[in-house]
């Protein structure tokens, strides 16, 4: 159980099942407002990690990798929106910005894959979460945070996940 420190968590996944999990932890501590960037090479378990984050947030829509589409949008009983981007194929930040990501996260929590593409129009108040691959099984996690909100969400999952304050 690596805690690197109040701002890092770092561990391993032993399965997709686990992934989903861990995704399923964080979607229960989801608000409006929220950004989740992802980071990781194809195949890392970034889709994987989102499902879980969905099904956690509470819906029951079908998730899948919003490469072609750009954004997905998974809807709640209670009305509330989950917003997932894939940055993959945008030529630039700017691209996203014409998405007016702000007015997105106004209605709800947003989850970008390869968020590191768009990194400079995100918001400082965000978590962060660096996926690798290690063999056909398990995966690397590296979850950071920078702002307020970040810091609590951060705070909630090493108690989801770990059990610890």
């Amino acid at each position: 159980m690596p805690i690197l420190d109040r701002n890092t968590l770092e561990f391993f996944s032993r399965s997709p099942e686990q992934t989903r999990r861990v995704g399923m932890r964080l979607g229960t501590i989801l608000k409006r407002g929220d950004v989740i960037g992802l980071e990781g090479d194809l195949g890392s378990g970034k889709t994987t990690l989102v499902q879980g984050v969905a099904a956690g947030w509470g819906t029951l829509d079908n998730v899948s990798s919003p490469t072609f589409i750009l954004i997905n949008q998974y809807h709640r009983p209670d009305g509330s929106w989950l917003y997932h981007l894939d940055a993959y194929r945008l030529g630039s930040p700017d691209e996203a910005d014409e998405l007016d990501l702000e007015l997105i996260r106004e209605n709800g929590p947003m989850v970008i894959e390869w968020a590191d593409q768009i990194k400079t129009v995100l918001p400082e108040d965000r978590l962060w979460i660096r996926l690798w691959w290690m063999d056909d099984e398990q995966r690397g996690m590296r979850i950071s945070g920078s702002g307020e909100r970040a810091a609590e969400m951060l705070a909630s999952l090493r108690q989801l996940i770990f059990g610890v304050t």
